[in-house]
């Protein structure tokens, strides 16, 4: 028996000096600038992530539900069809749907003609077609996470779960699929930017600085944070019809700016990238063929002019960059994978 006992020793030896060089290898939060991914979920595998600036003695049930919000215009086939895929989705409080097709019914009758459904759905009609109708602070919204999503995005029910399950231990960011970020020049002008999971000039993973708020988590507080920005804020948003997203970063990375230097921790970024699954654009499929407004030649130079002038009112550019994305077949990561999403 001993030669037998001398063979399974050094195998199992070798193993546990490898996992320990691999565990020494990963950064620590403190390491990062900003990226506490791995950190926090570590950790949350043997504790409970303590209390973020914006939780404050809430319940239990407040805690473990959310709320889903869309904003729709002109989709009213497709947005029976998202409601009807959202209802199987665990954890949801209630839907709201904020209604822009002004002056016309809602579908309200006919979704409640074929109930009962499982979870209530709540049409907010409202008095004119702006982009940032959807960021008001219900009063209906009794959940501390809102879940945001186009009227033309079909988010999987999977992917929704894992990334409400990331969210609790984000609660003070943007938890969400779509990434993208700022581009910075010599000359301090800035240009927006799509993310790349392969950053082609350096072969290694890209950088991204906001989270869009199209399908993403957030905390509800954030929201009366919106509307406490200054009005050239809300003007600059309404001139566009754009942005609103964008400004949703400023007003998530200032918050945390304003909290690390309380604290005298390191500045965190607005969001973080949870790579989805399974995630759905239906825009075709809407009858009334209406396309959404990032089809318009000038879309991708208003977010860049939204960039410059945000900068100008506030004063500095808050953003800052996270290269680490949450994926739910593996360990989060840093966003270095061949394939693109």
């Amino acid at each position: 028996m001993c030669p037998r006992r001398t063979y399974l020793f050094w195998p199992i030896l070798l193993l546990l000096l490898v996992g320990a060089a691999l565990t020494a290898l990963l950064p620590s939060p403190e390491d990062q600038i900003g990226l506490g991914v791995l950190g926090v979920l570590r950790r949350a595998t043997t504790q409970k992530e303590k209390p973020t600036q914006l939780h404050h003695g809430v319940s239990t049930e407040e805690e473990q539900r959310f709320t889903i919000i869309i904003q729709t215009y002109n989709r009213t086939d497709v947005l029976l069809k998202l409601l009807n895929h959202y209802q199987a989705v665990p954890h949801l409080q209630q839907i709201i749907i904020v209604w822009n097709n002004i002056g016309k019914q809602t579908p309200l009758e006919l979704w409640n003609s074929f109930g009962p459904h499982p979870v209530p759905v709540v049409f907010k009609e409202q008095m004119s077609n702006k982009m940032r109708n959807r960021l008001q602070p219900f009063p209906e919204i009794d959940t501390d996470a809102v879940l945001m999503l186009d009227d033309d995005t079909l988010v999987s029910v999977p992917d929704i779960s894992f990334a409400f399950s990331v969210w609790k231990q984000f609660q003070d960011q943007i938890v969400g699929f779509v990434p993208r970020k700022h581009v910075s020049t010599p000359g301090g002008v800035y240009s927006y930017g799509s993310f790349e999971l392969q950053d082609p000039e350096t072969s290694g993973g890209d950088k991204y600085s906001m989270v869009l708020i199209g399908a993403a988590f957030f905390h509800r507080r954030y929201l009366q944070l919106f509307q406490d920005q200054p009005q050239a804020v809300h003007a600059l948003v309404d001139e566009t019809q754009n942005c609103d997203d964008i400004v949703m970063n400023f007003v998530v990375a200032l918050n945390l700016r304003k909290h690390s230097k309380s604290t005298g921790s390191f500045n965190k970024p607005s969001g973080v990238f949870v790579k989805p699954v399974d995630l759905r654009n239906l825009e075709k499929e809407a009858s009334s063929g209406y396309q959404g407004m990032w089809h318009r030649p000038e879309h991708l130079l208003q977010r860049s002019y939204c960039l410059n002038r945000l900068t100008q009112i506030y004063g500095s550019m808050p953003l800052c960059f996270s290269n680490l994305m949450v994926s739910q077949f593996g360990f989060p990561s840093y966003a270095n994978h061949k394939s693109r999403s």
